[in-house]
């Protein structure tokens, strides 16, 4: 394994057009040897820009994208490679592999809508989070370890209900050196964060990591701060459920979904 770039400003660096090195910023919440998978969301989502960029003008934008996670990521080197699975001037499919060490660890496929005037009939039943100014800071990384929860501002509101909070998460950091990313993609790098907001059991001793990451976008978000709604729901065997209402400053843009694998750590229980 190589050993992570220690760079201070930045989750990734590029090494040549689809290959990117992580920083310590990527380190991992269940295993600081592993990525965090929140900012190697945003890292695909920031390669289909490029992919898309690298094409015809479009006005498409993502609606929906996601994310299949095949096992271990390592913190490593990771090549992304993006194709057009089903062009359309309306409506296009996207793929993403993300391969670390000649394996295959993360699949994404996003689908792309053309952007119409639809201002007249816009609206959401949900309700707007309290300003994140409004809302006090917690210490994250008092709850979990490894170099991406350290890199965060994270101010969060504990619901009563046990599985319940919402939280405003933003980072100083850019998510590849040098490289300006779009608002999709900054704000898809903080969304994975929600399966730690909100604790049912202690993560010293049942383990719960997500298996997927789904996102709908009903809009592009802007801004810096990624609001999170979140609910987290165990099944009686084995099985659970992070959903998420997504948030920009202004509102509401989305919702969010990840499968859930959850076991007692070895040794603490029969």
């Amino acid at each position: 394994m190589t050993v992570p770039n220690a760079s201070p400003d930045s989750y990734y660096r590029r090494t040549d057009e689809h290959r990117y090195e992580p920083t310590v910023h990527a380190g991992g919440a269940w295993n600081e040897g592993e990525q965090h998978f929140s900012p190697l969301a945003g890292l695909v989502a920031h390669a289909i820009d490029r992919h898309l960029a690298a094409g015809p003008a479009t006005d498409l934008a993502v609606a929906r994208i996601s994310y299949d996670i095949l096992g271990r990521i390592d913190l490593d080197a990771c090549e992304i490679t993006v194709e057009t699975i089903r062009p359309g001037r309306t409506v296009e499919l996207l793929e993403a592999v993300v391969v670390i060490g000649g394996r295959q660890v993360v699949r994404a496929r996003a689908w792309l809508l053309a952007a119409l005037d639809t201002a007249a009939v816009a609206g959401a039943p949900d309700e707007p989070l309290p300003p994140w100014e409004t809302v006090p800071r917690w210490a994250m990384s008092d709850v979990w370890g490894g170099g991406f929860i350290a890199s965060l501002d994270v101010r969060r509101q504990a619901l009563p209900a046990a599985g319940r909070a919402t939280a405003w998460v933003a980072t100083d950091l850019d998510l590849v050196a040098g490289e300006t990313a779009g608002p999709v993609a900054s704000y898809i790098a903080l969304v994975d964060t929600a399966n730690g907001v909100t604790v049912r059991q202690r993560p010293t001793e049942w383990m719960y990591p997500n298996m997927d990451l789904t996102i709908h976008l009903h809009r592009r978000p802007e801004g810096r701060w990624t609001g999170l709604d979140t609910t987290v729901s165990f099944g009686p065997a084995g099985h659970g459920l992070t959903s998420t209402v997504l948030h920009d400053a202004t509102g509401p843009v989305g919702r969010a979904e990840q499968i859930l694998t959850v076991r007692p750590l070895p040794g603490l229980r029969g």
